[in-house]
């Protein structure tokens, strides 16, 4: 069992964009794209036209042509937009520019990690470099002296604002090279600006620039180290967190567009995303520096989790859902009365009741997930392995006792088989367990897990919209497609996977917590239907998951391989008290069979074994260790067509000492009338030998690895005497 944690081997794109997989595809999708092939001729050639207003229109037939369609951004790609788009930001005309820099945060957000990868390729942050300095002295002007700017200037400026803000934070998690070069570019304090000033500043800009320094602060020492050296920085994140959801009222006798409008009515959505970025960064910052007048702050505790508690609760996803799906058809009438046409003009930028309601939900679902992954972060407590040098010498010495192990194992059987001398051998149960012994940082709040369960336990259950419609069902009926909406299903499986992380992570750190004292964490353990409760509410989830694949399916599958950690985590909190269903045993033995995931084998194995420890389960005990054991017994096997890793047979024989380590139990007949010992004996000894020898310590985490693996191999020994000693 390990703490969720973001990736950084691949560093993740924007979460607010709308996977590809969630669209159309076949047939549909290519009548789409014939449909519109011949916009996309006149848009390009528009982009370099003399007119300047021919260009700004192009500009902006981008933006609403891409919206959602795949189909078509690959089009323009193909006639190199990008290109076009960078070369229009160098526009003599500042609405071209402006319109320019919005069409790419649009292709950039649709199009993921390929095209920011083109547009970094294409050299946008040269561009985007020399930006900075005039947005800041445009800012400076318009917050000191507003009546003195041009008019039009507040929206060119905080447009194009939002727009260069996030282009950045969206090509910063392409890759290590473009993040180094925009270190280079020290935006710390250019993004901290749009924060001191967020009261006079629209909100969408604000919470864009706090998108992007939670990005840079993620695992980025540069921009860490920059904020942790001004106390300022630290102060103003720590006001902003704390600042209020209300927007600025505007003034009442002044006459506001219809953007404007549309704008003021997701101010709160923005400003509340505004405030959990920051905690966020709080958090990615580590401590607050000593010197400062906040750091004796318990960030986690006074800042982070009051504000993220009631945003797990301030959205019912069922009824989200059926909301959505009204509106979608609300405007799909509305879409037959009036459809305007791309060809000739371009999409009116206002927006309908429905969809800004639409757009509305959307951020409230994205709230939810910022939260939650927040959270996860809080409820992590096992630090990430240090890395240790290596040396040559010590790797000899590791080689040449793992060369004397065959002699070692060979002299202790004979010792084992002859050590039946009438004295009982002590065994430490304890070592028993599965988890590899690292140094632990005890967390802030370790039952922090009965605060959150209820909201968690809401926020896992799928609703109508929370997964793409299936091929099949797209097939069997017309009507699925038109009630489907992207944003809202993409938000929602991602809710759903957030959730169970945190609810992993919160399983862990109380895992983990001390048993000895009488603590809270104590009360919680002794309160075993509060375990039944949450597993039957994972289990309830997951058969309306179900076990579709295919194409576009994909959520269900990472669903079902984040729920197996929480069960081992439930499992081992409640060890004992979880009793195993004949269904769910079968259907963890299919996942671990059939998923080429090492990890997901391992929570398998490891939520099956609690399963085993029921008292009074003397069947289901004697399936899941014959199963295990087998496991155990295998050699292992990188072929494709038998993947057995090492971690897995590790795991499955630690498994098997924990689960027989008293003997007492009803359940340790099946140890005894199924010869187990004598499979130890004979196999399993042999495959665990072998399983620690095949663990490459020159590939990423092969010393930690290579070290549990002696350690269970060590205590499988001590487990093979202590049950000949007992002599049944």
């Amino acid at each position: 069992m390990g703490k969720s944690q973001k990736k950084r081997a691949a560093r993740r794109h924007n979460p607010v964009r709308v996977p590809d997989l969630h669209l159309p595809k076949g047939l549909d999708a290519a009548e789409a794209t014939s449909s519109r092939s011949a916009d996309v001729l006149p848009i390009i050639q528009k982009l370099s036209s003399v007119d300047a207003q021919e260009r700004t229109w192009a500009c902006s037939a981008v933006s609403n042509l891409i919206q959602n369609d795949p189909s078509t951004r690959r089009l323009l790609q193909g006639k190199n937009v990008v290109g076009a788009l960078i070369n229009r930001l160098s526009d003599s005309v500042p609405e071209v520019t402006v319109e320019a820099a919005g069409a790419l945060r649009n292709l950039c957000i649709d199009g993921g990690f390929d095209i920011c990868a083109e547009m970094y390729n294409k050299n946008i942050l040269a561009p985007l470099r020399a930006f900075i300095p005039k947005i800041s002295s445009a800012l400076d002007q318009l917050v000191t002296s507003p009546a003195s700017a041009p008019p039009n200037t507040s929206e060119l400026v905080f447009g194009l604002a939002e727009s260069v803000i996030t282009l950045i934070w969206c090509l910063s998690e392409t890759s290590n090279k473009a993040l180094n070069a925009i270190n280079d570019i020290h935006l710390v304090p250019f993004l901290m600006g749009f924060l001191e000033h967020r009261s006079v500043l629209p909100a969408r800009t604000v919470a864009a620039a706090a998108q992007c320094l939670y990005v840079l602060t993620d695992d980025n020492p540069s921009a860490i180290e920059e904020i942790r050296a001004n106390s300022t920085y630290v102060a103003c994140l720590l006001a902003t967190a704390r600042s209020s959801n209300d927007p600025t009222s505007p003034n009442s006798k002044k006459k506001i567009s219809q953007k404007e409008k549309e704008t003021q009515e997701l101010a709160p959505e923005r400003l509340l995303s505004t405030r959990l970025l920051t905690v966020g960064v709080l958090r990615n910052l580590g401590s607050i520096p000593a010197p400062s007048t906040t750091s004796t702050i318990d960030v986690d505790r006074n800042v982070v989790l009051p504000l993220i508690l009631p945003v797990l609760s301030s959205v019912q996803l069922s009824e989200a859902s059926n909301r959505v799906l009204d509106l979608i058809e609300i405007e799909v009438q509305e879409t037959k009365v009036d459809k305007p046409s791309l060809k000739n003009t371009p999409r009116s930028d206002h927006k309908s009741p429905a969809a800004r309601e639409l757009e509305k939900i959307e951020a409230s679902l994205r709230n939810v997930q910022l939260a939650l992954e927040i959270l996860t972060g809080v409820c992590a407590t096992l630090p990430d392995p240090e890395p240790v040098a290596e040396d040559d010498e010590e790797e000899e010495e590791e080689e040449e006792e793992d060369a004397g192990d065959d002699e070692m194992d060979a002299e202790g059987d004979v010792d084992n088989d002859g050590a039946n001398n009438g004295d009982d051998v002590e065994m430490d149960t304890d070592a028993s367990n599965s988890q590899p012994k690292t140094a632990i940082t005890p967390a802030p709040t370790p039952t922090l897990l009965p605060s959150i369960i209820d909201p968690l336990l809401s926020l896992i259950q799928p609703t109508s919209l929370s997964f793409p419609p299936s091929s099949s069902t797209n097939t069997s009926t017309g009507s699925n497609t038109a009630r489907a909406h992207p944003p809202t299903t993409s938000a929602l499986g991602a809710i759903h996977v957030c959730a169970l992380e945190c609810l992993n992570n919160a399983a862990l750190a109380l895992a983990i917590s001390s048993e000895g004292a009488e603590s809270e964490s104590t009360k919680v353990r002794g309160d075993a239907e509060t375990g039944r409760r949450v597993w039957n509410a994972l289990w309830s989830a997951l058969s309306v998951v179900g076990l579709e694949g295919g194409l576009g399916q994909e959520k269900r599958k990472e669903i079902w391989e984040v729920s197996v950690g929480v069960m081992w985590g439930i499992g081992g909190i409640w060890k004992g008290s979880i009793e195993p269903v004949e269904e769910q045993v079968k259907l963890l033995m299919q996942l671990c069979d059939a998923s080429e995931d090492v990890q997901t084998k391992v929570k398998c194995i490891g939520a099956l074994e609690c399963l085993a420890q029921f008292p009074s389960a003397v069947d289901a005990n004697r399936v899941i260790s014959s199963y295990i054991l087998e496991k155990a017994s295998t050699p292992p096997s990188p072929t494709p067509n038998h993947h057995h890793p090492a971690e897995v047979i590790l795991q499955s024989a630690s498994a098997i000492i924990d689960i027989f380590s008293d003997e007492r139990l009803p359940s340790d007949i099946n140890f005894r009338q199924g010869g187990y010992l004598q499979v130890l004996s004979a196999r399993t000894l042999d495959s665990v030998k072998r399983a620690v020898k095949s663990v490459d310590r020159k590939k990423e985490g092969g010393r930690e690895l290579k070290a549990r693996g002696e350690e269970v191999l060590e205590n499988l020994r001590e487990f093979m005497k202590y049950r000949r000693g007992l002599r049944f």
